[in-house]
């Protein structure tokens, strides 16, 4: 689970077995909740479960900020499919908030290019 909460930290989303995807919001929704106020304390407790500076790093300063105002539920959990191989029921774990106002900007940004493109 440590691992999988790191890689999700780092990547913002990932692909996993439905099982896996709730047990993992179990694990790192406790620990969004601990990052949302940033004291020396809670550094040192996140230290303790999770492995790599760099992503306690960026739980702390990047995403809890982002959640301050939210009272609960940091995470989505998106059904895909099975999987092909042995049929396991696959999703896509991902924080609430943050990966759609990515998504928003990425296209806007695409029609722009080949607007301004078009009228050159």
């Amino acid at each position: 689970m440590r691992n999988m909460a790191v890689n999700l930290i780092e990547h913002r989303k990932i692909k996993t077995t439905d099982a896996k995807a709730k047990e993992l919001r179990m694990f790192i929704e406790p620990l969004i909740t601990k990052a949302r106020k940033p004291n020396l304390n809670t550094i040192r407790q996140l230290m303790k479960i999770l492995p790599r500076k760099e992503s306690v790093h960026k739980l702390v300063h990047e995403i809890a900020p982002e959640f301050v105002d939210r009272p609960g539920g940091y995470t989505r959990i998106t059904k895909l499919g099975f999987r092909d191989n042995d049929r396991a029921p696959v999703s896509l774990i991902e924080f609430v908030g943050m990966n759609g106002v990515e998504a928003s900007e990425e296209p806007d940004a695409k029609p722009k290019k080949k607007s301004k493109g078009d009228t050159d």
